[in-house]
């Protein structure tokens, strides 16, 4: 399967004149069956990024709204070519009096069976991170679990992928922040010892569309054949 990541900050914040087309022509170029995406904010725009992103990857969407203001919506969301098992949580993690953050938590009904996806925005500092690091750890399942978002994660010190390590040891380690001089490794995806990531990469071209790049990774998910794919055979 093909994940995806993407922090699209610098689209509708920092560029609010840019056309919403250029997000979606980089998600159509790389066609993910999952995508998470970070900092989709309605605020002050007579367009709804929510309901444009929405149709882009599959039939199946989670919109996790951190903040609601009278002008609009800033949030994440989750998009899915294949239907949800479970119905979706939206997790409050924030930290004391910080921003709001939330997790999106669910699994989708895929060709090789249940997987679990956890897609998330983290803070900025340090001890937050490392709070909400702990809350994620509780989502995972023992097994096919994928995790990925914007970390926010460059110090080893109380570091969100030292704890994600326990249940996650698979990760990728792209270069992602700032996308015109990528130094840091900001937008990761992280996956259980059963569903290793056999290639990944980014994209050059999404620096002209948000201060992040994408993180694109295909991961092999093992396990016995599941419920679509057992029908498939059956009907063969």
């Amino acid at each position: 399967m093909r994940f995806m990541t993407w922090n699209v900050h610098g689209t509708f914040n920092l560029n609010p004149k840019f056309d919403l087309e250029g997000v979606c022509s980089i998600l159509r170029k790389w066609s993910p069956d999952v995508v998470a995406l970070q900092e989709v904010d309605s605020r002050s725009r007579s367009d709804d990024p929510f309901a444009k992103l929405a149709s882009v990857v599959g039939d199946h969407r989670v919109h996790a709204k951190s903040i609601v203001t009278e002008d609009g919506e800033y949030g994440q969301m989750l998009l899915s070519r294949f239907p949800f098992s479970a119905v979706p949580e939206i997790v409050d993690v924030s930290y004391r009096e910080r921003e709001p953050r939330r997790a999106i938590a669910t699994s989708l009904l895929t060709p090789a069976g249940d997987v679990r996806v956890v897609a998330t925005h983290l803070g900025l500092s340090i001890h937050e991170r490392y709070a909400q690091a702990q809350a994620l750890v509780n989502l995972v399942k023992p097994a096919r679990t994928v995790v990925l978002g914007d970390f926010n994660d460059w110090f080893w010190v109380k570091s969100v992928r030292r704890v994600l390590a326990q249940v996650c040891p698979n990760r990728t380690r792209l270069r992602t922040f700032p996308s015109r001089l990528p130094l840091m490794r900001l937008d990761r995806i992280y996956a259980t010892s059963d569903s290793p990531i056999r290639k990944v990469w980014t994209d050059e071209a999404a620096r002209a569309f948000s201060d992040h790049l994408p993180v694109i990774a295909e991961i092999e998910l093992k396990g016995l054949p599941g419920p679509m794919e057992k029908l498939c055979s059956s009907t063969a």
